[in-house]
This record gives C-alpha cells, structure tokens and sequence, in this order.
C-alpha cells in the first residue's frame, strides 16, 4: 500500500490592512478590537479589495512558476459557522488569481516536484478559543488577507509533505509575501491523504486532516493517518470520505464529520466585487521586483564569497541572515572568516535567546570590523569571542570594546619573553617533554604563556619565543 498526499496551505499575507475593509492587520491585539462592519458581517457593510493582496498572490504565483490568470473574480461560499459572521467567506473558486506551477523539494537522496494546482486569494476567519464551560471567538483576524496554495497529491509520506512546507516557508518568506510566523498562525495547512495498492490504481477515498499549525505537527498526523488508512484497508474496511481532527497530545485522528463536495458550498460570484482585471504591464513588472530565491542565492554565495556549499546552504536558508552575512562580508573583504563567525557565534547565541537575526544588537558594520581586527592581529580569536559576546548582547564599536577592556593583543617579543621565562621555569616537565619530542608539550606551554597574559598574548609569537629559549627538540 502507498499513500497520496495532497496539500492545501492557508497563508496570511504580509499586509497593512485586512482584505475588504481598512482595519489593521496585526497580531496580539486584545480580542475583538480591529474590527468594523465590514469583518463583522453587518448587513449592508460593503466590501474593497487590497490591491496589495492581489499584488503578493501574483508574486507568489510567480515565484512558483505559476500561471497568471489576468482576468479572475471573488465568490461567496456559503457556509454556516461561528467563525464567519456573514455565514458565507468571500472566495475564489473557477477563475482563481494563479493556475498550475511547482515547488522543488530536497530530501535526503533526491529532488523531487511537487505540482500545484492554484493558488486563489480568501478572507480568513475569526479565531476559535474553547474553554472548560464555553468558547469565545476573536474577530481581529477575520478578514485577513489569506493565499491558499493548493498541491496535487504528489507527496508520497510525511517526510516529503514536510519538506514541501519548509521548502515553500523559504519561499514566502524571501519573497516578503508573509511573516511566516507559526506561532502567530501565519501558515497552516489542511492535509489530503489516501492510500492505494500501487501507484497505477486510483486514488483512494480522501481523507482530510483540519487545521495544522506546526510542520512537526503536520508530520505526525500524517505518519499514524497513513498507518492507520493501510490498517483499515487490510482488514477490508472502506475508508470514508471525512474530515478528521489531529489530537496532538494523544497522537491520534478522530472523526471530525464527512467531507463536503464542492457544491455543498453553493458558490455564486461576489455580487459586491468586480471581476480583477490586471494587464500585462502590471504583471511584468511585478515579476521586475522578485527578489533572487535561496537556491540560487546559495550558488552565488559559494561563486561570489569562497564560503563551503554547507555554510552557503545554511547562511541562505534564512534571507535575513543571508543579507546580514553580505553586507558584513562585502564590507571586510573576508566572505570565510564572516561565515565562520555566523556558523558558529551568530547561530549559536541567536539559537540559545531563541532570537531573530533581525531583532539583534550587533550590526554587520560591527562584524566587519571585528573580523578586520583579528585579521590584523590587533585581538586574538579568545579576545575576539569575548568582544563578540558583548557586541551581540549590548551591540556598540568593537574597537571601542577592545580599548576599554583592554583586550589588545601583545605582539611584543620584549613584552612576552619574561612571562616565557616563567613558564619554562616552572614546567620543567613539560620542558623536557617537548625536547623529547612531544608536541602537546608545547601547546601546554603555549597557553600557560596565554594564561599568564590574560588571553592576551599573541600564540604565533609566543610560540616562536618558546621554540627559541627551549631549543629544538
């Protein structure tokens, strides 16, 4: 048995406003508070469209290699729900903003496509909250701009159905289309999945899973559905059409009601809202402002600043600590010695504050300069680690810091040959062990020679002033 999995995305896009009224379109507001008529679904309250939701969706579809429909129209599908006051969400059904493209995902052996169908623009809906003895609904996120990006069934297991998600996460989020931002509900997914005996049979009944909020969520869904589905079959049970729910904590999918067919939703034309009409103009130059995506950024990075492929992958996975990385490189000249510094200090202190690159005290003005510094000796890499740690945690001038800490390195043979003597004389061991030819004799000698200086000491010198007053071995 192998399993089909389609996937629709709902993403919210990155705009000022909602989709059809002028309220603010922002995130932990207190509830009930961006709202008016319009997201309220008052009787008589009319509708206008943001123009730079259509302009985010066109882009999108671009960037997926999508077709552009210039003539397209909202509909209404009609449903009764809480979260939607109107008892209908305004829609698009036959004549969608975007038709057809793909998305190249990696996995671990292989690179695989995955079609997408369309991509059509909706209004979001309100926020359910359930409690013990009640549910409350927050109206501040009806009306945000939502982009639907619907997939064929071409993702054969969970792995691939996450990758595909990260894949396009990358994508949205270099392309400025949405914050992406899971927390904040920026992108979830509804999953379609069936299983069949081989690949030539038809597809199998589709089962829906609502409403997942996390890509590690999305994957454990679909790891017990599909087992699940194949259980069933083999015990000769047919699997209804239905949706179902995903219980996290439980692990398990239940029976949420069947699953409704297109005309369930009786859609009709938005009475309200012209027909979109964009031109060919428009769209070229859309397509003039889409920025460079992560594959290629990631070939000309390795081209451009002499950096390993791994390094460029993981620098050009996020596109604002591929442009932090660019902008401090470009301006100390040193492309490895700026990756070496994000790779390890960067991300990892970024990773420890669960912090965003953006959000950061330290500056690539900052980074530049530190990496100028080392690189003429002025600080050792230890000094240089203590003035990166307080630059990201205070920010300021690193050759500021390194003045008022006193942290400059000593490249002074005269200033270093007495904190030599010391050493030799008080490890006469070891003294004996480097002339026997130990050589981690010698690196023990080295930094009590650091040690001694308060880190201060230049290595290369201190090594060379050990060599001369021990002797060869």
């Amino acid at each position: 048995m192998i399993a089909s999995i389609g996937l629709e995305v709902h993403v919210q896009l990155k705009t000022r406003t909602k989709m059809f009224c002028g309220c603010p379109n922002q995130f932990g507001v207190e509830p009930n508070r961006l709202v008016c008529p319009v997201c309220l679904g008052y009787p008589g309250a009319l509708p206008v469209m943001n123009a730079e939701a259509i302009r985010l969706t066109v882009m999108t579809g671009m960037l997926l290699g999508c077709r552009i429909n210039l003539t397209n129209k909202f509909d209404r599908k009609n449903y009764f729900y809480p979260d939607q006051a109107k008892n209908y969400q305004i829609s698009q059904y036959d004549q969608p903003l975007c038709l057809g493209g793909q998305l190249e995902i990696t996995l671990k052996d292989r690179v695989k496509t995955v079609r997408i169908t369309r991509i059509h623009l909706e209004e979001d809906v309100a926020k359910n909250t359930h409690f013990a003895d009640g549910s409350g609904i927050d109206f501040n996120r009806a009306g945000t701009p939502l982009m639907e990006i619907v997939t064929e069934p071409d993702m054969d297991n969970e792995d691939e159905a996450f990758a595909f998600l990260t894949a396009l996460k990358q994508v949205l989020a270099y392309g400025g289309i949405s914050d992406c931002n899971l927390e904040q509900g920026n992108i979830r997914c509804d999953i379609n999945v069936s299983v069949r005996p081989t690949r030539e049979s038809p597809l199998g009944s589709k089962v829906e899973i609502k409403n997942m909020n996390t890509f590690r969520g999305a994957h454990r869904a679909l790891a017990h559905e599909i087992h699940r589905q194949i259980r069933e079959v083999q015990r000769g049970t047919v699997i209804p059409q239905e949706t179902r729910r995903w219980d996290d904590d439980a692990g398990v999918t239940s029976s949420m009601r069947s699953k409704e067919y297109a005309h369930d939703y009786r859609y009709f034309p938005e009475p309200d809202l012209l027909p979109v009409s964009l031109t060919q103009e428009q769209v070229d130059g859309w397509r003039a402002m889409l920025p460079e995506m992560p594959a290629a950024r990631r070939e000309r990075m390795v081209r451009e600043y002499g950096i390993p492929e791994y390094d460029a992958g993981v620098l050009a996975a996020d596109r604002a600590v591929a442009d932090f990385f660019e902008q401090a490189a470009r301006q100390c000249g040193k492309g490895k010695a700026v990756s070496n510094w994000m790779m390890t200090e960067m991300l990892r202190l970024l990773a420890e504050v669960d912090g965003d690159i953006g959000n950061a005290r330290i500056t690539p003005t900052a980074l530049a300069e530190l990496v100028n510094l080392v690189d003429a000796k002025t600080i050792n890499q230890p000094a240089a680690k203590e003035v990166f740690a307080l630059l990201f945690a205070s920010g300021g001038d690193p050759k500021a810091i390194v003045q008022e800490k006193g942290l400059a390195q000593v490249s002074d043979s005269s200033a270093l040959q007495g904190l030599v003597d010391q050493v030799v004389a008080e490890n006469a061991r070891s003294v004996e062990d480097y002339r026997k030819g130990k050589e981690a004799a010698l690196q023990f000698l080295i930094g009590q020679v650091m040690k001694l200086s308060r880190g201060k000491a230049n290595p290369q010198v201190a090594r060379e002033l050990l060599v001369a007053t021990i002797g060869a071995p």
